[in-house]
């Protein structure tokens, strides 16, 4: 149950004309040297909302903090903020803003689950009251109050009608799935064919190598630089030929350069966005001085998207994947490394507006243009560091700038949580941390977590010393080959996974309060989650850790809830917590009884090599010796699926009799 304005926080400003003598900072603001125009002056609104049944509110993420949010009126707290911004290796256990924002909440107690979308884009803080009916004010800086109530009653049920409003992300090709391998930078070709070659010799698995800005001409997207790259079709070619895919990043500014064909055209076509006097707005960014796409214009998305094509961008090929960063957006000279709020978009509209769906507005039109690319035939892969609701449509996210230490590594579990529940449910953090350098029981253990979570990549900063994984010692590099391979050998179930949740809206990854919504030990439970309702994952944290402390959940039945090691299958029946001993190699994961998981036995290098080898079952019993699951198969790459070519297998074991039943 939601209630709303119980607090009587709702509040509005109301349109006025602008006094001779203003109240400071309501009609001109001056912020760190910069000063914003406001020229419809005071425009915030705000409401609260009551969960009266709630013993905990989570959501509204970005944020490097609790799964579970926090109480922000005791002491010196600030509230949640939510505003996109370019933040250079945050800190964790903060309410700071970060790179995407979904304004969705929810409430959940031991008597129902419900949530809200708060529906605006401008710059947004939400503050939590903790209590006997914890509560939220919700704060927005520009806008209309345009509220969606999700009624629940359950944590699934909740999720799913939120992803009913929002959209569910699209099934990804099975390739995105796999490992990913990125660094800024990979140097030239040569360095390409030595990382796709050095993983095969070292027999680790790996689907994509990604190139960071340093591959395109003085940081022109849709070029490439030919010292460095003298012929990208050939190498290209040679990884797809492989079994294996090249991923490149494309970001939003667009170098001020007369002649740079890109920039030519959009200023020509007036296709920037625009400052407050009505000029192309210019600032600064990778390439140097640069503008800015107005992506809410359709004829600049559209232009933007043609870039895409293959008359265009003659060296690509349909099968490479597109990297969206720095799409906040990030301006180095700008308040706040942003956009000044007082920019015009296409329409009228001011960036303070918009300012957090301007990412996803970038992504839509890179999707687009991979559709275009294939001509509808590839499923686009896009990943995006900027997001809003409904980005999950379009792309995979990614935690952003994170560092190789250990609070980071266990904040990538709360914030991936976070997301999953918000929508996007292809989530992942760069595998090592992107700031500093690992040592080799963090990378170690990273990978084993990262193998566990929906997207899955090694990325690191061109400062840190190179991190492949045949570099470090013997012993590093078999675990991060033997936390890899685990990953490959589980992709028909992840598969599954993504497809029952494009179907059904339910998240890959989440927390255990979504099944065991009756059992208050799990609300706060952050170092453990759920993939599927099958598998319960529980990884090594802490440095120098011996031992895991799991938590297996009650079950609201008679009957006792059976886990099983799915390295030993040895069964655990308890609930409750148990110690659960580690070596190196070893991440505590368990398949619950009366579940069924498929899976493939042989590795290879890459998913498309795997592709048409056999499936195995992994056949868990419960207490009644039964076990059901599912299986989805189609062609792992096209849109075929979307006109019945597929099939979805539900298996069931009973009366030690396996059956399969087209779904």
């Amino acid at each position: 149950m939601t209630s709303v304005n119980a607090n009587g926080q709702l509040q509005f400003e109301h349109l006025r004309l602008k006094p001779e003598n203003p109240p400071a900072g309501e009609w001109e603001e001056e912020f760190n040297g910069f000063v914003d125009s406001k020229p419809r002056g005071p425009e915030s609104m705000g409401l609260d909302f009551t969960f009266p049944q709630a013993d905990v509110l989570y959501g509204i993420p970005e944020h490097a903090d609790d799964f579970i949010l926090k109480d922000t009126t005791k002491g010196d707290s600030d509230p949640y903020r939510l505003y996109n911004l370019d933040v250079n290796s945050y800190v964790v256990n903060s309410k700071m803003a970060l790179y995407g924002s979904v304004p969705v909440l929810y409430g959940h107690g031991v008597d129902g689950s419900s949530g809200l979308f708060w529906q605006n884009a401008a710059e947004t803080w939400v503050d939590i009251v903790l209590g006997n009916a914890p509560s939220a004010n919700f704060i927005s800086e520009s806008g209309i109050i345009d509220v969606f109530i999700l009624l629940g009653t359950s944590p699934i049920a909740t999720f799913r009608q939120f992803a009913a409003l929002t959209g569910a992300a699209p099934l990804p090709q099975m390739y995105a799935l796999g490992y990913h391998q990125s660094r800024w930078n990979y140097d030239n070709d040569s360095d390409v064919a030595m990382i796709d070659s050095k993983f095969t010799e070292h027999s680790i698995p790996l689907d994509s190598v990604w190139l960071d800005i340093e591959y395109t001409e003085e940081k022109r997207y849709f070029t490439w630089d030919h010292a460095r790259f003298p012929d990208p079709l050939e190498m290209i070619n040679n990884l797809t030929e492989n079994d294996r895919h090249l991923t490149v990043i494309i970001d939003p500014h667009v170098k001020v350069d007369e002649h740079y064909f890109f920039h030519k055209n959009c200023t020509a076509n007036d296709y920037y966005v625009k400052d407050k006097d009505r000029n192309d707005y210019q600032g600064w960014c990778w390439p140097g001085l640069s503008s800015y796409t107005d992506f809410l214009n359709p004829h600049a998305s559209k232009y933007y998207a043609d870039q895409f094509l293959l008359t265009n961008f003659k060296e690509s090929t349909r099968e490479v994947g597109l990297w969206n960063d720095m799409n906040e957006p990030s301006v180095f000279n700008g308040p706040e490394i942003t956009m000044q709020k007082d920019n015009i978009h296409f329409g009228g509209w001011e960036h303070r507006d918009i300012h957090n769906i301007f990412g996803h507005y970038h992504v839509m039109a890179t999707h687009d243009g991979l559709i275009r690319r294939s001509e509808g035939t590839l499923r686009p892969f896009v990943l995006t560091r900027a997001f809003f609701a409904g980005t999950q449509r379009y792309a995979a996210v990614w935690t952003g700038d994170n560092t190789a230490e250990w609070s980071h590594m266990q904040a990538s579990i709360k914030m991936c949580l976070s997301l999953s529940v918000s929508g996007i449910s292809f989530c992942g953090a760069d595998v090592g941390g992107f700031f500093n350098d690992p040592s080799a029981e963090l990378i170690a253990r990273w990978y084993q977590l990262g193998a566990f979570q929906p997207f899955f990549r090694g990325h690191s900063h061109e400062a840190t010393h190179r991190r492949e994984p045949w570099l470090w010692p013997e012993e590093t590099k078999q675990i991060i080959r033997n936390a890899i391979e685990k990953r490959y050998r589980l992709l028909p179930f992840l598969y599954t996974l993504f497809y029952e949740h494009e179907r059904f809206g339910r998240p890959v990854m989440r927390p255990l309060l979504a099944h065991y919504p009756w059992d208050p030990e799990t609300f706060r439970l952050e170092t453990q989650y759920l993939l599927g309702d099958q598998l319960l994952v529980a990884p090594v944290l802490e440095a120098g850790q011996r031992n895991v402390n799991v938590y297996f959940p009650l079950k609201n039945d008679s009957l006792t809830e059976i886990w099983y090691d799915l390295d030993n299958y040895n069964k655990y029946i308890q609930s409750g917590y148990v110690e659960i001993p580690v070596d190196s190699y070893k991440i505590p994961v368990f398949q619950r009884g009366g579940t069924i998981i498929p899976t493939k036995s042989t590795v290879r290098k890459s998913t498309v090599a795997m592709r048409g080898d056999p499936f195995t079952l992994l056949v868990a019993l419960d207490a009644r010796g039964h076990a059901r699951g599912e299986l989805y198969v189609d062609d792992e790459q096209s849109f075929e699926y979307r006109y019945g070519k597929y099939q979805y297998l539900e298996i069931e074991f009973y009366n030690k009799v396996l059956s399969l039943r087209y779904v």
